[in-house]
């Protein structure tokens, strides 16, 4: 299926690694280019750029003058046609509500939610002067999942997906589309690395990271995580025009983990 990609110019924010790499990976072998912004540089970024897949731009997102450095080097290809907005990270607080302090709050909201909110609103006027766009926002289902072990995300999350729902509103006579997707747990390092949620809990619930892993896999009906590159192949259909009249929409994909409607 053609995604109607090719040729336009993207913006990945947390591009160089897990969901934000695979969704840039995806958009350069749709025959997109992607400003890829992240705030270091890995092997598979540097690989994509030696290709002539992407630009590669080393930026701090929790600055505004991080978001505005990212955009900026995108007006210089041309401007903007699609923006993923993926950036976030996540801290477990094993501590309950009461030891997250006033900076652990400051900091999740600053990358999760503000990062997008400053990226957006640099983002606009290019999108405008090109006559329209796509924004897909990576959210999670813990914007309305609220779990008191990611208090502080699951906050941050919450006002994101709603941020975005406003945003369709305001932005679908300017012929921009706002979209989000919220996946549950996806195999990536967020999870799965040393110091990543699974080992984080695994040390204080006395039990190993893989059974941490393993109870919150068979939680969704599926019995496994979200793989990286099932994110982005969805982030990409509401990227492109085969999805020209969707907007407003959150897609959930969590392997079944959300047993309501």
């Amino acid at each position: 299926m053609d995604l109607h990609l090719k040729g336009k110019t993207a913006v990945v924010t947390g591009a160089g690694k897990g969901i934000g790499l695979a969704i840039t990976r995806a958009l350069a072998e749709e025959g997109a280019y992607v400003i890829a912004g992240s705030r270091t540089r890995t092997a598979d970024i540097d690989s994509l750029e030696a290709a002539g897949a992407i630009t590669f731009v080393e930026v701090d997102l929790s600055s505004t003058e991080g978001a505005e450095t990212l955009v900026a080097v995108a007006a210089e290809q041309g401007g903007i046609d699609v923006l993923i907005n993926n950036v976030g990270a996540v801290t477990p607080r094993t501590g309950g509500f009461v030891s997250v302090a006033d900076a652990d709050w400051e900091s999740s909201l600053n990358l999760t939610f503000m990062s997008a909110v400053r990226t957006i609103r640099a983002a606009l006027p290019e999108m405008e002067r090109r006559g329209g766009g796509s924004i897909v926002t990576v959210s999670s289902v813990n914007a309305f999942l609220p779990d008191p072990a990611v208090i502080d995300y699951s906050a941050a999350k919450a006002a994101l997906t709603n941020l975005c729902k406003s945003l369709s509103k305001e932005l679908a006579p300017k012929g921009i589309r706002v979209n989000t997707v919220s996946p549950g747990p996806v195999r990536t390092a967020l999870w799965l690395a040393e110091g990543g949620v699974a080992s984080t809990l695994a040390e204080v619930s006395g039990v190993s990271a893989q059974e941490v892993v393993d109870s919150a896999a068979a939680g969704s009906e599926t019995g496994r995580f979200t793989l990286p590159e099932e994110v982005a192949d969805l982030v990409l259909f509401l990227a492109g025009d085969r999805a020209a009249n969707v907007t407003g929409a959150d897609f959930v994909i969590d392997g079944g983990l959300i047993k309501t409607l």
